[in-house]
């Protein structure tokens, strides 16, 4: 550490070690989370100052978006509150804009900053963590933005139930066999993992859901899987990515590999292979890339634009900055292949802010780093209740045994017994009961009904794919 700062100079404390984490996902989390567990004693004393900077005051468990958009999971359940597992932390709720690394500033825009654009504060720190987890890859698709949406966060999710429940009402409700199959037809975008679980789930749900409509049945409802390359879910391996499209295939799911989408403009997806497919549901799930703040510093970034990392999670060439999990580019130490990176994944982001927390808390110390190394032991996907894929330590699975290493797995990966026993229970009670079916779109606008009664008029409608 600087001269001038560290944990105990001769005995006695000094000014606090200043620690920065930007980012509130994976990695920010659980770096976190560690750090106030492994400096305990410099926190309480006050040697050591932890700043957490998020968008939003939560850690969204991404690996279970598609069950809580399909209803297995409550949306509460799939979210962890950062004020009550990060206590001892310091918790500021908005964007870094900016970070000067040779300056140890970063600007901040806050909940409180004016909408103008004025009034973000400045952060300074001794360590930093960049933590910001990816955005969505979008592409110059006509209609995209207007009428697409994606799978990255749980008001998404949940919007996207919503969504699909709401277009079987319409459908229910109309006479106008046009506005019936546009509203039945559901077209997914990208075959990873997002994709894929998301459609199985929703498909399932929907599924289960038409039974209680008296003129839709499930061979109405038309699900489009368009995928650019050859395969989907490549992470399971290719033998059990085939046996995926074949139970999506049995299920009358169309995959269509190969294959781009080119517009949805006017509600209409048109895909390169020349169908065309009136829509109200594009749900756009095809990749991701670095988040923005990464291109706002002066740190080096490599040519894909993610920070250019050592084994010990440092940010190559620069001293007290650190990162790890999608931001990070860090070699792969357990492969043969000479300069490849670990992949941009959950289950490499967890263990690294393991690593990563315990590195910051020796270079605190003045203690030695040790590099990160894990072996990829493998992948699992569901593909709705009770069927899935795996692929784990060489050993392939499938159907139900898949589904529940599925689960049994990112339960074991969820942060806190408190949030472990809650979705534990949530799911004993959802094989008790029926599934929920109930459409709670109102949620996207909670005013609209107090604005008509106050005499306001007709409330603005929301992003097209909530609209009715």
């Amino acid at each position: 550490m600087d001269k001038e700062r560290g944990p105990l100079r001769h005995g006695v404390v000094t000014e606090p070690v200043r620690i920065l984490v930007v980012g509130g996902g994976y990695v920010g989390m659980y770096t976190a989370l560690r750090l106030q567990r492994k400096l305990k004693a410099e926190l309480k004393s006050g040697a050591v100052r932890i700043t957490v900077v998020t968008p939003d005051p939560y850690m969204t468990y991404q690996p279970f978006l598609p069950e809580a958009a399909a209803g297995n999971i409550s949306p509460r359940h799939v979210v962890v509150p950062l004020r009550r597992v990060l206590d001892k932390c310091h918790i500021v709720i908005g964007e870094a804009d900016r970070i000067d690394h040779t300056g140890r500033t970063a600007t901040v825009t806050t909940l409180a900053s004016p909408e103008d654009g004025t009034g973000a504060i400045q952060l300074t720190y001794d360590e930093l963590v960049i933590a910001p987890g990816s955005i969505s890859r979008t592409l110059p698709v006509p209609g995209l933005a207007d009428y697409a949406i994606g799978f990255k966060t749980v008001e998404e999710a949940i919007g996207l139930r919503n969504h699909v429940i709401e277009q079987m009402d319409i459908a229910s409700s109309t006479r106008d066999p046009a506005i019936r199959d546009a509203a039945l037809t559901f077209v997914f975008v990208g075959g990873g993992y997002a994709g894929v679980e998301a459609l199985a789930e929703l498909e399932d749900m929907a599924r289960y859901t038409a039974r209680y409509y008296h003129n839709i049945r499930p061979e109405d409802l038309k699900w489009i899987l368009v995928e650019a390359s050859d395969r989907i879910l490549p992470e399971v391996g290719e033998e059990m990515g085939r046996y995926a499209i074949r139970e999506l295939r049995a299920r009358n799911i169309d995959v269509r590999l190969q294959t781009r989408l080119d517009s949805c403009e006017h509600r209409v997806a048109v895909l390169s292979d020349g169908a065309r497919f009136p829509t109200r549901t594009v749900v756009w799930t095809a990749g991701v890339k670095p988040a923005p703040i990464l291109a706002a510093t002066d740190l080096p970034l490599n040519e894909r634009g993610r920070l250019a990392c050592t084994a010990e999670l440092r940010v190559a060439g620069t001293e007290h900055a650190w990162a790890a999990g999608d931001a990070a580019a860090v070699p792969d130490l357990t492969s043969e292949e000479k300069g490849k990176e670990c992949a941009p994944n959950a289950q490499h982001a967890v263990r690294q802010a393991k690593v990563l927390a315990e590195n910051i808390a020796s270079a605190v110390r003045g203690g030695e780093l040790k590099e990160y190394r894990h072996k990829y032991v493998g992948s699992v996907a569901s593909l709705g209740l009770h069927k899935g894929v795996a692929h784990v330590y060489g050993r392939k699975l499938k159907g139900y045994p898949a589904w529940f290493m599925h689960r049994a797995y990112h339960l074991s990966r969820v942060p806190t017994f408190n949030r472990k026993a809650r979705v534990l229970a949530e799911w004993t009670l959802a094989g008790l009961f029926k599934r929920e079916i109930v459409s709670l779109g109102s949620l996207e606008h909670p005013r609209a009904e107090f604005e008509i009664a106050a005499g306001g008029g007709p409330p603005a409608k929301g992003p097209a794919p909530q609209e009715n």
